[in-house]
């Protein structure tokens, strides 16, 4: 099964968090971050939202930063994906 986004929206899929610090030492999983770079696996068509024209900047494969808890979370064929708006993104990772 595939997501395809509708208007605004994109769906993305987290980059894993670093297991170990810098330093070498091993994280436990209560100790991890939630991951706030994602990649852009969907986007939507963009066009007339709340009655503004939205164009779409991001693109497939696009690594962002997001905030931590923005956007709908899903599971679909045993993957986590997120569904937000494009306005929850904060910047394209480069």
């Amino acid at each position: 099964m595939t997501i395809k986004p509708l208007a605004d929206r994109v769906v993305i899929k987290m980059v894993e968090a670093e297991e170990t610090t810098k330093s070498g030492i091993i994280l436990a999983g209560s100790a991890k971050e939630k991951p706030q770079v994602a990649e852009i696996v969907a986007v939507g068509p963009g066009g007339v939202v709340d009655g503004k024209d939205v164009v779409m900047t991001v693109k497939v494969g696009d690594k962002v930063l997001i905030s931590k808890y923005s956007g709908t979370e899903v599971k679909v064929d045993g993957i986590e994906y997120t569904i937000l708006r494009q306005g929850d993104i904060l910047a394209i990772v480069e």
